[in-house]
């Protein structure tokens, strides 16, 4: 009896270490927001809103002009920027998004691939990948390709797609009814939104 309560804690035990070890700054919970820029904040808003179903919160600015470099060495942004607006927003049980207009003299007007440095994407999972893909097409959304799903991996069981938004941004559904295969090797869990 004391020995399978002791091969328990060991398994246990060894399992966290690599999360253990990690070094972690003092009191972080997780994120609270992803912030990115879009070029026209009535556009995102009413997509992120009526298409994807996140649910608006508030808006704040503008920030700037400013006379001296203030965005620069607070956000690391031309010194001419300007935040028109930022909007915050949630989606389902998610994190929250932080949705900014900017204009600025150096702005790059073209979205990264993912391939790119900074490249970058959000997921969103949905109970049943058709019926979504069928939701978007219906929407006008264009979808990249069809769906897949992985058969090995610690991803086995998951199925997704690329979307994007009316302005280029990257977006991706994703769906595990069953769950991922990486679970059947480890106690520990990802974040998962079903939970």
């Amino acid at each position: 009896m004391r020995t399978n309560s002791f091969k328990k804690l060991a398994i246990f035990v060894l399992s966290t270490l690599p999360f253990l070890s990690q070094a972690a700054m003092p009191g972080m919970k997780g994120p609270q927001h992803f912030g990115f820029t879009v070029p026209n904040m009535d556009e995102a808003v009413t997509f992120y809103e009526e298409v994807i179903g996140c649910e608006g919160f508030f808006s704040i600015g503008p920030f700037g002009p400013f006379e001296d470099d203030w965005m620069t060495t607070n956000l690391n942004v031309n010194k001419e920027a300007v935040i028109k607006s930022a909007y915050m927003v949630r989606c389902g049980n998610g994190t929250n998004f932080e949705i900014f207009e900017y204009t600025s003299p150096d702005q790059n007007t073209t979205y990264v691939k993912n391939s790119d440095y900074g490249g970058n994407h959000i997921a969103f999972y949905v109970e049943d990948i058709d019926d979504a893909v069928a939701y978007l097409k219906k929407h006008g959304v264009q979808v990249l390709g069809e769906p897949k799903t992985f058969t090995d991996t610690g991803m086995e069981g998951l199925s997704w797609v690329y979307f994007l938004a009316p302005w280029g941004q990257q977006l991706e559904i994703l769906s595990y009814p069953n769950g991922q295969g990486y679970e059947r090797e480890t106690e520990r869990r990802l974040w998962d939104p079903r939970d």
